[in-house]
Parts: C-alpha cells; structure tokens; sequence
C-alpha cells in the first residue's frame, strides 16, 4: 500500500462516524418468537452503556438512535434522563425513531389510514417526537411507515398518497431550522399487496413534498433481489436528496444481518459512489450513517464491533479507488481497466493501515479482541442475568 493510499484511508476513517440503534442492544426477535440473551439491555441505561462500549473500542460510534415508543415510554419528560445519560457516556442521543406501526390503531394504517382522527394522532406522535428531538438536540426525525394493504381493491392507493403529502407537510413544518426529517421505504411487509411507501422514488416524491427539511433514508436490506442500490444512491445524491442509511445486509429480504456478511462488495460499491461523488463535486455529503440491526443469535455488542469494524473496512477501500484514472477510463469506454479500479481496490487489504489509525487515535487495534478482554460481557451478564430470566420467564 502507497503512503499516499494510506493518506487518504485516514481522512476517510477521520470523516465516517455511524450511528447504534438502541433497539439492537435489546432483546427482539422475529415474528415467530425471540431467543433470549442474558446480557440484553432492558432500560435506556442500559442501552446507553452498551452503546458506549461499542464506541470505546471503534472510537466512530458517538450517537445512540432512540425509538419513541420503546426508549421514552414516559414521554418528552424523560427526554431529560436522556441528556443525563449522553453526559456520563460520552455517547449522545442521535435519530428519533416515532413508532407508527405497533399500536392497534394503526391497523389500517397511520398517515395513510381513511380514518382522519387516526391520522391526526399519527401526525401528533410524530410532533411530540420533534419536540423530543429537539428537547435531546437531535437533528434528525427517521420516519419508516408499516402503512399499505394485503388485499385488491381493499383500499384508495391513490387517496393514501396524498394523506401522506398532507402529514408530511404538515411534520415538516414543526421541524426547528436544523432538523430534518428522513422518509424510508420499504417493497413490501407487513403489507403484502402494497405498501405505500414501497421504493425510493416515492419516498423522493413524498420528501419532496414534505419540504426542504425532508430528505429520503437508504436501508440496505429494503430493496429486491439483484436491485442495484448504488444506481439509486447515485441518483439520490445527484438530487441532492440522500438523507442517510441504515446499514445491514440481507440473503433474501429480510434486513437483519451484519453488514457485508452476504454481499460486502456491494456496500463497498455504495461507498465508492459516495466518495467518487465528493471527489468530482469537492463538496462533503451530508448522509447520516446508521446500523439498523436487531439481532437474534449473534451476541449484541460483538454483532455491533463486527459490522462497524466492517463498515470502517469498506470505507476504507472505497477511499482508494484511484477516481482520476476511473474517469479517464469512462471517458474513453475503457470498460476493463474501469471495473479494475474498483476491483483493485476492493481486493486490497486495508486492515493494517486501519490498525494503524487507530493507534494514530488511541483506540485499540482489534476493537472485538479488546471489547473480549475488557470483561465487560462478563459483568453485565452477572448484572442482568436475573433480570432478564425472569422476563423471560414472564413472556413464556
């Protein structure tokens, strides 16, 4: 590896910071059931801890993504317990997730729901969730929707569409200068027929209509078999309309796996278009990056290490990709020596220039081998064990 290679690995590894998600440090699982862990975090504190250890030993995890209903079920009140805890972490409060899927009102739907005193309680969930974010100096609102239908004919798709554009306009317009909202999309479950907010080019439409503030949100696992997501990530950032990711991988179509453990050269392949992006523009891409994991075997925290470590990797990779000599390439129909240069990179180990900057940074040189010695595990397992027995126990 050049030292020039390795320059440019550390200003990329100096820019990347991702988010946690709350939620994966907790004891979830699929729709048939949930096996149990006993180092599970069961309160916000907990959550905060764990959070905090993964960012101990990666040193580019500084926020922790919050879901309204799970992590402030006493309301915008607790919102106070949350600064207190980013205080004695060091890790802050990130994206604020509203839940508009969970509740039995939601049945038929939220934003897209027929009945209007269902959609105007949706609307006000997500207001008192900017109020949180606001009152935890979070910028970003993270909206996914569960709303569609299972059957023809069962409801006006139509009609759905603009009660979203009204629900949206109306959210965006509480928003504060600095926030944003995130729309994500998703093909298709729990809605098997259609979904309202089924791909990216209706959440563009919808955050285009929402306002200035609303921006669309990338999750790696929500797409297709096959579909070429770095095709919309370029077009989104071209757009000037890609708001952030949430990270994860996939075999089929689900969306809980670590990240790159099926398809690593295609995050690889989203990172280089983000990168070759800044390298032509000179501009820096405002994109939120977020693990959205929720793990079932994996061990939580080390599933967390695994896939940020990952992520780190990859960024790194892209950052080599030699762009000047990638344009001529496309210029002049080179297509060989174009996919080389990707592939090029790709195939470079990248693991000793991170080790490196890491130590450049304080941080330890294997986060996973460092997070295993710390006893760390051993000690919330003995802390937790009872606790989370006798939740188990009750949810049997």
């Amino acid at each position: 590896m050049t030292d020039s290679q390795t320059e440019r690995i550390g200003k990329a590894l100096d820019a990347f910071r991702i988010e946690l998600p709350s939620w994966g440090f907790a004891d979830t699982g699929t729709r048939f059931g949930k096996f149990h862990q006993p180092a599970a975090a069961s309160t916000i504190e907990e959550k905060f801890r764990d959070a905090a250890e993964v960012h101990r030993v990666t040193g580019v995890c500084p926020t922790l993504a919050l879901h309204v209903l799970w992590d402030f079920r006493e309301g915008a009140a607790s919102a106070a317990e949350v600064l207190s805890l980013a205080k004695r972490t060091g890790v802050s409060a990130g994206s604020i997730n509203p839940n508009l899927f969970q509740e039995q009102i939601y049945k038929f739907g939220s934003f897209g729901n027929p009945d209007p005193k269902i959609r105007a309680s949706a609307l006000q969930h997500v207001l008192e969730s900017t109020e949180i974010a606001i009152t935890v100096q979070s910028r970003d609102i993270s909206l996914w929707f569960a709303d569609g239908s299972n059957y023809p004919g069962s409801q006006n798709i139509r009609h759905r569409k603009a009660w979203f554009e009204e629900g949206l306009r109306s959210a965006h317009a509480a928003l504060s200068q600095d926030q944003r909202l995130l729309v994500e999309y998703k093909p298709f479950e729990p809605a098997f027929y259609h979904t309202d907010i089924a791909d990216w080019g209706m959440a563009l439409e919808l955050a285009r209509a929402a306002g200035p503030q609303a921006k669309v949100l990338v999750d790696t696992g929500h797409h297709y078999s096959a579909q070429n997501i770095e095709q919309i990530v370029a077009w989104l950032l071209d757009s000037g309309m890609l708001g952030g990711f949430h990270f994860n991988d996939r075999r089929y179509a689900d969306d809980d796996l670590t990240l790159g453990s099926i398809d690593p050269y295609q995050i690889f392949r989203i990172f280089h278009e983000i990168a070759m992006y800044e390298w032509e523009t000179g501009r820096k891409a405002d994109i939120a990056y977020m693990v959205d994991q929720s793990h079932n075997l994996k061990p939580k925290i080390e599933a967390m290490i695994q896939t940020v470590t990952t992520a780190q990797e990859l960024v790194a990779k892209a950052a080599i990709v030699d762009h000047e000599h990638l344009a001529i390439h496309q210029q002049r129909g080179d297509i060989v020596d174009a996919e080389n240069c990707l592939k090029d990179a790709f195939a470079t180990d990248v693991r000793p220039a991170i080790e490196e900057w890491r130590k450049a940074h304080g941080i330890p040189a294997k986060p996973l081998t460092a997070y295993r010695e710390s006893g760390y595990l051993q000690r919330i397992e003995e802390e937790r064990s009872g606790k989370n027995q006798g939740a188990q126990s009750s949810y049997a």
